[in-house]
């Protein structure tokens, strides 16, 4: 499992680190319940195919996403628009994308266009019954968190992450 989670952590790092120039701290990976959903604002979401099938999902609170939007747009939001919600999509496709660079030794991944759900209580339907969901939480600031989830099943192996 490290093999495939250790790259969502370091690219997860780098991404914060270079695009918002902001330190990010991982937490302890766990395997997460398909049915339990967090009360997180807004999530984006990129699916993977190729030799797997599988997304990646980044999973924040409304005043996160709308902090990174001003970050990276140097404009001063208040509420969801469609620049926070391009800027949430823009992250998770920059983390798989880097992702999917450093797995292409392993496999061939083919990553989809990010969609972004926003709102109270929304879900995400997993696109692998079999693959296991694999949250990681980071730390931002102090008082601040966001979760990377990642479930990929490695097609035509027994293996599951």
């Amino acid at each position: 499992m490290d093999r495939y989670i250790q790259p969502f952590i370091d690219v997860s790092k780098n991404v914060f680190k270079e695009l918002l120039k902001i330190d990010i701290e991982a937490g302890r990976p766990y395997f997460s319940d398909r049915d339990s959903y967090p009360k997180w604002d807004i999530s984006g979401v990129i699916g993977l195919t190729g030799e797997v099938s599988g997304a990646v999902v980044i999973s924040m609170k409304k005043d996160l996403a709308v902090w990174i939007t001003q970050i990276l747009t140097s404009k001063e939001h208040q509420d969801f628009d469609d620049e926070v919600v391009d800027s949430v999509g823009e992250v998770i496709n920059i983390i798989a994308g880097n992702v999917k660079h450093d797995l292409e030794d392993s496999f061939r991944i083919i990553i989809s266009l990010p969609t972004v759900v926003s709102g109270d209580n929304h879900t995400i339907q997993w696109p692998q019954v079999n693959a296991r969901i694999i949250c990681i939480p980071f730390k931002i600031f102090n008082d601040k968190n966001f979760f990377l989830s990642v479930a990929i099943e490695v097609l035509n192996s027994i293996e599951h992450v």
